[in-house]
């Protein structure tokens, strides 16, 4: 009897936790990654290395378990084994079937940036020849808010911050705005 009861236990659990739709959908991959030898060995390689970046590493491995003439395992499982999600499984599939092998390999590129830039080269280029040339009178030097409003009465742009004038300071290696130790 508790048999019984156990099993019914765990159907009715089964059909809670994944319905069939989703069960027969979750079985049925829609992108099948089948692998030449050369690709394997290839992948192999850059596994055994260990040199490569992580996620690299990490797509290889997805890759050579997901291959359908190899392995050939769950997404799920792929997951799990490697350490990650199982969209990224997923994701790493698809781009080795429609954009290649390495394509699945690296970073997706994104299609914009997530915002635009401040400052442009030209931008820049005016900053810098600002952050160099001779502070407004009355100062010692250019502070980074006083380059930043300059930028602003020039119409180089619209609005921009202290903290972007900073940062593409610090990109380029000027140090003008800072007073010498002696």
């Amino acid at each position: 009897m508790t048999l019984a009861f156990g099993v019914r236990f765990l159907l009715v659990n089964a059909s809670i936790e994944m319905p069939v739709t989703r069960w027969r959908s979750a079985l049925m991959k829609r992108y099948i990654v089948r692998l030449t030898e050369a690709e394997r060995e290839r992948l192999r390689a850059l596994i055994g290395k260990g040199k490569a970046a992580a996620y690299k590493i990490k797509h290889a491995n997805i890759l050579l378990k997901a291959d359908a003439d190899g392995p050939a395992w769950t997404d799920r499982r792929i997951a799990e084994a490697v350490g990650c999600h199982v969209r990224t499984v997923e994701n790493v599939r698809r781009r080795c079937v429609l954009e290649g092998l390495e394509a699945a390999l690296q970073r997706k590129e994104q299609a914009r940036p997530r915002r635009e830039r401040k400052l442009d080269g030209e931008g820049e280029a005016r900053l810098i020849a600002l952050a160099c040339s001779e502070p407004p009178e009355g100062r010692d030097r250019w502070t980074l808010q006083l380059l930043a409003d300059h930028l602003v009465r020039l119409e180089v742009v619209d609005s921009i911050s202290a903290q972007t004038v900073r940062r593409t300071l610090k990109k380029t290696n000027c140090s003008h705005t800072v007073s010498s130790a002696g």
